[in-house]
C-alpha cells in the first residue's frame, strides 16, 4: 500500500527519504481562475493534493484583502484592507505604555462552536493529510501591529524595558491561545513571524536573542509536550538564527526564501537537525524564470534538499497574482511531475 500524504510528511520531518517529496502549493488573487481557463477545466485542482492541510487557527481579526477600506482587528488596530498588501493604518498603542490595555479574550479569539468545528475538520483531514493549526503574527510581528513598525523598532532600541514587557505580555497571551490549540487532533503548529528582511534580522541578532528567543523556546516546548511539531513561516534572511532555532526546538522552517538566503547551503549546514519547507523563489524563479527553468529548479530542490529527508517542496510564498498564467501552470506541472502525476 502506498504511503499517505501524512505519512510522507512525517517521514520527511523525521529526516527519512520518501518515494517522492511531499509538497504544499498555495495560490493568491486570480491565479486559480486563470489556470481554470488555461486548462479548460477545474479538474487540475483535484490533482494538486497538498500534503499539509490547515484547520482554522487563532482568529485574531487581522484582515485579509477585501473591498472594505478600513477594518479594526480584535486588538484594536486599524488596517487598510482594500489594497494589496493589507497594511497597518493606525496601531492601538500610540505611546510606549500598556496601561489600561487588554488583550482579546479567549472567547473573542475562539468564538462559540469553533473548537468543535475545528476538531471535526482536523479528524477528517488527518485520515490522509498532515494537519496543522496556525498562529499568525508571532511575538515580533505582534509588537509592530500594536505599536507601528517604526515605533516598535525604536522601542526595542530606546525603550528596552517597555519592549521586553510588551513581548512578555504578547507571549502570555499566545501561550493561552496555544493551550487551546493543543486540544485539537493536529500534527503540528504552524507559527508565522517574519523576523527577517532580505539582508538579515530586523531586530538584529542580539535583540532577537534577548527578547524573542526565550519566549519562543517556551512556546515550542509547549507544542512538543503535546506530541506535536513546531513549524514556522519566516521570510527574509534569518540564516544567522538557525543555530538558535535548532537549539530551542524548531522542527521545520518554512519559506526558505532563496532571494535572501541559499537553501542549498542551509541544507548542507543544518539539514540533519532541521527540516525545510519551501525554497522555490517567489521573487525570482516563479515570476521571471522560463517554464523550463521552473521545472529544472523544482527537480533540483527535490533532488538536493530532499537528500536524506527533511524537506517539503513549496514556493517561498503562495503563487502571486502577478505571476503569468504560463509560469503558474509550469509550477503546478513541475510539482505534479515530481510526484509522478500530470494535469488531467
Amino acid at each position: 500500500m502506498s504511503p499517505t500524504p501524512r505519512e510522507l510528511v512525517l517521514a520527511q520531518l523525521d529526516h527519512q527519504e520518501t518515494a517522492y517529496v511531499p509538497y504544499a502549493l498555495g495560490f493568491e488573487g486570480d491565479v486559480m481562475e486563470r489556470l481554470d481557463a488555461h486548462y479548460g477545466t477545474t479538474t487540475w485542482r483535484d490533482r494538486v493534493d497538498n500534503h499539509i492541510r490547515g484547520v482554522a487557527g487563532a482568529d485574531l481579526g487581522t484582515p485579509a484583502y477585501r473591498d472594505e477600506p478600513l477594518v479594526t482587528d480584535l486588538h484594536g488596530n486599524v488596517w487598510r484592507a482594500d489594497r494589496r498588501p493589507v497594511h497597518l493604518e493606525k496601531p492601538v498603542l500610540a505611546e510606549a505604555s500598556l496601561d489600561g490595555y487588554a488583550f482579546p479574550s479567549l472567547d473573542q479569539v475562539f468564538p462559540a462552536g469553533w473548537l468543535e468545528r475545528s476538531r471535526q475538520a482536523a479528524n477528517d483531514l488527518r485520515q490522509r493529510y498532515y494537519v496543522v493549526a496556525g498562529i499568525g503574527f508571532g511575538l515580533f510581528e505582534r509588537t509592530w501591529t500594536l505599536r507601528g513598525f517604526n515605533d516598535a523598532l525604536m522601542d526595542a532600541a530606546a525603550e528596552p524595558d517597555f519592549y521586553d514587557e510588551l513581548v512578555g505580555r504578547i507571549h502570555e497571551h499566545q501561550m493561552q491561545i496555544l493551550a487551546v490549540l493543543m486540544d485539537l487532533p493536529i500534527d503540528g503548529i504552524r507559527f508565522s513571524d517574519d523576523w527577517g528582511y532580505q539582508r538579515g534580522v530586523l531586530l538584529g541578532d542580539e535583540r532577537w536573542r534577548r527578547f524573542i528567543k526565550p519566549r519562543l523556546a517556551e512556546q515550542y516546548a509547549l507544542v512538543h509536550r503535546a506530541g506535536k511539531h513546531a513549524l514556522s513561516h519566516c521570510c527574509g534572511n534569518v540564516a544567522s538564527l538557525l543555530p538558535d532555532l535548532i537549539e530551542i526546538g524548531l522542527d521545520c522552517l518554512e519559506s526558505v526564501q532563496p532571494e535572501a538566503m541559499d537553501p542549498y547551503e542551509l541544507k548542507k549546514r543544518y539539514g540533519d537537525k532541521m527540516a525545510f519547507w519551501g525554497g522555490l523563489g517567489s521573487q525570482s524563479t516563479i515570476p521571471w524564470g522560463t517554464p523550463a527553468e521552473i521545472h529544472a529548479e523544482v527537480e533540483r530542490l527535490c533532488r538536493e534538499m530532499g537528500r536524506g529527508g527533511g524537506y517539503i517542496l513549496g514556493p517561498a510564498k503562495a503563487i502571486q497574482p502577478e505571476t503569468s498564467t504560463e509560469n503558474a501552470a509550469a509550477v503546478v506541472e513541475a510539482f505534479l511531475a515530481q510526484a509522478g502525476q500530470t494535469v488531467p
